[in-house]
């Protein structure tokens, strides 16, 4: 497939066209899960661990149960026969991976602070929680493993039945010898240590939901806060032994998710299995301590790579072994979140030997998983790090050493020595375009100035080159990863007999505004207002098929679906004015709502009159099917791989070790644009997410394994005045495996960030001897580090 410009006729794609989302959002209608308002319904709240690792000597909850307006108190012990099996790792990357029974509630121990040990049912909230202060648990404590090298030597064995604190270990690497061969004849080499320390999702709107049973029968209906009600809906089936057909999953307004509304909860489980055994609605709303405690943490990774180059600089060989926390259990995908990074560590260089390791270990530490980029963001942090570190070694400049190892233009579709086929770029042209908007001169220059006037405060200049793997598809490549689920995506397209649209799409939005983004995907290629487009998703109900949505997938997969059902819509209607107008289809042009005859416009059929001649039925061509309507299940040929230069500018007060962001230039390629408005939302917010993780954000925790930054108040979220204008431009070098020419942009900015602060700080100490500089980058960490500088 070969595209260069996506197949458009109303002119609305490239438009900056407002949220149709926004409106509801703004004025408070939209409904969130806790917003609904069900009759009847029960409070349930979990009585959480408050030791990081122990066994649970016994449960007392008979003052719990006579609490005022308690309805039921439940341990592992009185609900272990309502669910079929433990909850569901949907990734089990190796054949011999461990994988420890993970249940709702706490079996006979606790492995986390935050593992819930009992659950509360009461007629309100309120006593809910105050019923749970009721409930007395002995603990027989046992030594926290928390340290990543520790877990490795398996001196303390969390899960007694594995055996091991390993869970995996995942090897590519395609040719051993090669690699070796070239670090043995590299002129130079570098061998970095980085730190991906745990981040807390910090969703706008906490997790939140609420089951309703059907008054008579066994069907269920879940509303909750989650990214994947598709998923949701079949892994509850299967945990709790329901029929599928008995659950509909329905996701109002979600408010934010990042990754951590990926996955199926413990509350979701155990919400379910009550309302089947009490009959009756339960619901549950998340506590911001509880967000930070029990929903999942991103990043936590120790990574060693190496960089083998000849002596002019160009890059021969990358090594890298990683040792990624799990925590306390497998969630949905956490064994793969690695994974989504193995493929990138050479970034966007033209390096033939590859090699990656990583290795898998459980901690007593909330359950790490997916958090925005997944996998990416690590892997270009360290290759970008690992780049500037070989450049500094060689004297030469960072921009220099990137130009002499791109991929070149010509090399497109590039075969990568990790194994995946990048679809397109022009890295070079991309990094012309930042420089020539930076001016860098001038920036340097004063630099040099500052310094030479023994100024306290100091600039640097960081540079962060990414590509990233999205769309996660196709289905036999992530067969070959040992993926639970598929990589397509199902879309209904209906042209309604008043002409309206009706889209039905499987990707579940929680902030992307994929309401605007669909109708303008249907608008331009039929000409008509997207006003005139309704989107309908995030209910299994009205939308059966679906994988939803995570891995900037919804554009590339689910938008290339609608598309495509679109142009079988179109030629159905097609058809019918060829008809009613009594010559060929291939005689018909189509512009602005309306077929006409090729030569003779006077010869006309509106779409609006096949629409309704397609309802009557009344004259259709023999055999057609009546009602203007057609579905799509696209399984997309590869992944997309958007690409950007983005440049941080830095000033760092050596006296205080604050560091002050004065600049940020982000130039992205993400292929042809549907709505640079929002496409420039989302680089925003991936930026602010980055930005934190180099300077801001942490989930710390003590030696006994508490949770250091459970509040806002401990977990530093910035505001938008720590941030500078955003100074944002792109290039344009279209996918060729998807129709709309699309690659994804949603996870960019989370991805390039850390990098180009880290670099950029590291350049403005580098007089001092400052080279090296943990995450986040806060002003205690930096002044300590200028302070022990040559050391």
């Amino acid at each position: 497939m070969t595209v260069t410009e996506p197949k458009t006729s109303g002119g609305v794609i490239g438009t900056r066209m407002l949220r149709k989302e926004d409106p509801s959002l703004l004025t408070g209608e939209s409904k969130f899960s806790d917003d609904l308002v069900i009759p009847g319904a029960l409070y349930i709240a979990l009585l959480r661990a408050t030791v990081a690792h122990a066994r649970i000597v016994s449960i007392d909850t008979s003052a719990a149960k006579s609490s005022a307006g308690v309805v039921a108190v439940y341990t592992y012990d009185d609900l272990k026969d309502d669910w079929a099996g433990p909850m569901p790792c949907a990734w089990p990357v190796t054949a011999d991976m461990k994988n420890p029974a993970h249940f709702p509630l706490a079996n006979g121990k606790v492995n986390y602070v935050g593992d819930g040990v009992a659950v509360v049912v009461a007629n309100s909230k309120t006593a809910a929680i105050d019923a749970i202060e009721a409930i007395e648990v002995e603990y027989e404590e046992l030594t926290p493993v928390l340290d990543l090298e520790d877990s490795v030597s398996d001196s303390t064995v969390i899960h007694q039945d594995l055996a091991t604190n390993s869970s995996y270990l995942w090897e590519l690497i395609p040719n051993k010898d090669a690699v070796d061969e070239a670090f043995s004849n590299a002129v130079h080499t570098v061998k970095e240590r980085y730190i991906q320390q745990r981040l807390i999702p910090a969703a706008m709107e906490p997790r939140s939901l609420v089951v309703v049973p059907a008054p008579f029968g066994g069907d269920f209906t879940v509303y909750t806060s989650t990214q994947i009600p598709h998923i949701l809906k079949v892994m509850l089936a299967l945990t709790l032994g329901i029929s599928e057909t008995k659950i509909r999953v329905v996701a109002p307004s979600v408010g934010g998710g990042f990754g951590s509304k990926l996955n199926v909860y413990a509350e979701e489980v155990l919400a379910l299995a009550i309302a089947r055994k009490l009959r009756k609605p339960i619901r549950w709303t998340e506590e911001r301590t509880e967000n930070a405690l029990a929903t999942i943490h991103g990043r936590g990774q120790v990574q060693d790579i190496e960089l083998a180059a000849d002596a002019n600089g160009k890059i021969t060989a990358v090594r890298v072994n990683i040792l990624a926390d799990m925590g306390a259990y497998l969630q949905l995908v956490t064994p793969g979140v690695p994974l989504l990074g193995a493929f990138l560590y050479h970034g966007v260089y033209d390096i033939p030997n590859y090699s990656f390791s990583c290795t898998g270990v459980f901690t007593n530490k909330t359950p790490t998983d997916a958090y925005r980029g997944a996998g990416r963001p690590e892997a270009t942090y360290a290759i970008e790090r690992a780049v500037d570190a070989l450049a500094r070694k060689m004297g030469v400049s960072a921009i220099e050493l990137r130009r002499r190892n791109f991929i070149p233009k010509e090399a497109f579709p590039y075969p990568s020595a990790a194994g995946l086929t990048f679809d397109s770029g022009d890295y070079a042209a991309n990094l012309d375009k930042a420089l020539s908007i930076l001016d860098i001169e001038p920036i340097l220059a004063e630099k040099q100035a500052r310094i030479d006037a023994g100024s306290t405060k100091v600039l640097g200049v960081g540079l962060s080159f990414f590509v990233e793997m999205c769309g996660l598809a196709p289905s036999r490549v992530l067969a070959s990863l040992n993926y639970g689920a598929g990589g397509w995506e199902a879309a209904t397209v209906r042209i309604l007999p008043t002409s309206k649209v009706q889209v039905v799409t499987g990707t579940a939005p929680h902030g992307q505004g994929h309401e605007t983004s669909w109708s303008m995907i249907v608008a331009d290629k039929l000409g008509i207002s997207p006003d005139d487009i309704e989107v309908l998703h995030s209910d299994t109900a009205i939308a059966p098929y679906g994988m939803d949505t995570y891995g900037s997938r919804s554009l590339s997969v689910g938008g290339s679906a609608i598309h495509l059902a679109t142009e079988k819509v179109l030629d159905k209607a097609r058809a019918i004015a060829a008809h009613q107008l009594e010559v060929s289809a291939d005689d018909l042009e189509y512009s602005n709502g309306t077929f006409a005859v090729k030569g003779s416009p006077e010869k006309a059929y509106p779409l609006a009159a096949a629409a309704f001649e397609a309802f009557t039925a009344h004259n259709l061509p023999d055999g057609m099917e009546p009602n203007l309507e057609a579905s799509v299940t696209w399984d997309p040929p590869n992944f997309t791989f958007p690409y950007g230069s983005h440049f941080a500018v830095v000033e760092v007060d050596t006296e205080t070790g604050k560091v002050e962001l004065v600049r940020y230039l982000a130039v992205d390629d993400c292929g042809n644009r549907i709505n640079p408005l929002i496409i420039e939302g989302q680089i925003h917010g991936g930026l602010v997410q980055g930005i934190a993780q180099a300077l801001y954000e942490e989930a710390s925790y003590d030696a006994a394994g508490n949770l250091l930054t459970s509040t806002l108040a401990d977990y530093l979220v910035p505001s938008a005045t720590e941030f500078p204008f955003f100074e944002l431009d792109h290039t344009v070098t279209p996918s060729p495996t998807n129709p709309l020419g699309v690659k994804g942009i949603g996870e960019a900015g989370a991805i390039a960030s850390p990098p180009a602060i880290i670099n950029a700080i590291i350049d403005a100490l580098s007089h001092l001897g400052v080279s090296h500089i943990d995450m986040p980058a806060s002003p205690q960490r930096v002044w300590e580090t200028i302070n022990n500088a040559g050391k």
